[in-house]
């Protein structure tokens, strides 16, 4: 089985987060996943196309229900699939054209499921609290800078 090649070694529970965290989006507002993202050990940030900011008890909403998955402790896992056999609802917007034939689909429990090569935990205990630090809204973009505490991660 041939894959693509990945650019970047992510930290995973902070991976994880953004996909939960990007399920939660599309789930609580109707948008795509982030398109645009940056994730990194210590904070990362991911945006939005909405059409409107949302308000203090929504941004606060969103932290709530990623870590009410997070305490889910959600089995993390990863299946094999062509990639003219994709599950319905699997967003393939953000893959290459050179995509390989075959797509690795990791799943967090029966929330998430996506396309994604990179690094994820095996479960979302392993996460720790998940902590949106800001949020700015520009021009449609949403923009959310979150952080996670109490990993508890073992590298």
């Amino acid at each position: 089985m041939e894959l693509n090649e990945h650019n970047k070694k992510e930290y995973p529970p902070m991976h994880t987060a953004e996909h939960l965290l990007n399920q939660t989006m599309v789930r609580m507002f109707g948008c795509e996943r982030s398109k645009s993202s940056h994730i990194e050990r210590k904070k990362s940030k991911c945006d939005y196309f909405l059409k409107e900011n949302l308000t203090f008890e929504q941004i606060a909403d969103i932290e709530s229900a990623v870590n009410h998955q997070i305490e889910q402790n959600l089995p993390v896992s990863v299946l094999f699939v062509d990639k003219n056999n994709v599950p319905v609802g699997v967003d393939l917007s953000k893959l290459p054209d050179n995509v390989s034939d075959t797509l690795r689909l990791v799943t967090i429990g029966d929330y998430d499921v996506c396309a994604c090569i990179g690094d994820h935990v095996n479960n979302t205990s392993e996460i720790g609290r998940f902590k949106i630090i800001s949020s700015d809204y520009n021009d449609g973009k949403l923009r959310i800078r979150f952080k996670l505490e109490n990993t508890l991660y073992a590298e």
